[in-house]
């Protein structure tokens, strides 16, 4: 009975909040979903809810204090800190005051005040995280529109530019994990190129992600990013294309498992994009072969002033 410990649950929209007493994390999730009357079927995940930290580790549920607050997440809801609403009195001089959205309207959207602080500063977009942006780009647009002061046409190039943003950051981010990726199975392959050097030949392991599938034939690196990546095409060699646009649709499809629709959109990415890489190669090759003719005329030119011109001086 020692490790009991009251805490206190609510959903991500704050409206709901109960107290439970539970020995572990695994009963704090359990007992949090039957009473905020979530499935039991579906995963949740636990965060702190005053800063959203994630909380998985029993250790660490057992060091926090009692009465700590913790919010159950269901797979696409999003943690946000508590809005601090002006309370209509600037003329008292009075600081805004942060309510508790327990006891806020739940009429309310929850980007009404994003979009009274884009209304005021547009620029403040800079600074806003991407469950802010994501708020906003889930607005209804002649809502958002009307409490921003535009037209529904202006406001609707608002949120598709927003949601470029958000496509920019991730496709950053997952750059960011390819090139993570990609060092640590470089620094792997050095270390085990200097291993084979002191110790003499003998069967070593490929780097991560540069074994062969045996089923297909395939790099795990390539069918890593085929399957978990967006916009795959993009990210693979043009070896790796190549080698994709030949297997055809029927044989992709018993690689990848997919039907026959997604496997086609990928076929047809990888060939769009390998004709554009393909042409941009000959489009460079044109450009070098070009100056190598121009280098060599004008080489030719030269050489035939140079021998015009003892002619021309015993005449």
């Amino acid at each position: 009975m020692t490790n009991i410990k009251p805490c206190k649950v609510c959903n991500f929209t704050r409206q709901k909040s109960y107290g439970v007493v539970v020995p572990s994390l695994e009963e704090l999730k359990k007992k949090g979903c039957e009473f905020l009357g979530f499935s039991p079927s579906n995963s949740v995940t636990v965060v702190l809810e005053n800063d959203g930290t994630i909380v998985e580790d029993q250790a660490y549920f057992l060091c926090l204090p009692p009465n700590t607050k913790f919010m159950l997440l269901h797979d696409k809801e999003t943690w946000v800190p508590v809005r601090k609403i002006d309370g209509g009195t600037a003329w008292m001089a009075r600081e805004s005051m942060v309510l508790d959205t327990d006891t806020v309207d739940s009429t309310v959207p929850p980007w009404s005040d994003l979009a009274q602080q884009l209304k005021q500063d547009l620029t403040s977009v800079i600074l806003m995280s991407e469950a802010d942006l994501q708020i906003l780009v889930d607005a209804p647009c002649s809502d958002l529109a009307s409490a921003l002061g535009f037209q529904e046409k202006k406001a609707q190039n608002l949120q598709e530019t927003l949601q470029k943003v958000l496509d920019r950051r991730e496709e950053v981010r997952q750059s960011k994990e390819l090139l993570q990726l990609y060092l640590k199975a470089v620094e792997k392959e050095d270390q085990m190129q200097a291993e084979q050097s002191q110790t003499g030949a003998g069967n070593v392991d490929l780097p991560d992600g540069m074994e062969v599938d045996s089923g297909s034939g395939i790099m795990s690196r390539t069918l890593m990013v085929l399957k978990g990546k967006t916009s795959p095409e993009t990210r693979l060699s043009t070896e790796d294309l190549q080698m994709v646009v030949s297997r055809g649709v029927d044989g992709m499809q018993q690689v990848l498992a997919w039907d026959s629709v997604k496997t086609s959109a990928l076929l047809q990415a990888c060939e769009t994009e390998l004709s554009t890489r393909l042409k941009q190669i000959q489009a460079m090759q044109s450009i070098s072969t070009t100056q190598l003719d121009s280098s060599r005329q004008s080489k030719v030119t030269s050489e035939e002033e140079d021998a015009e011109t003892p002619t021309q001086k015993s005449t």
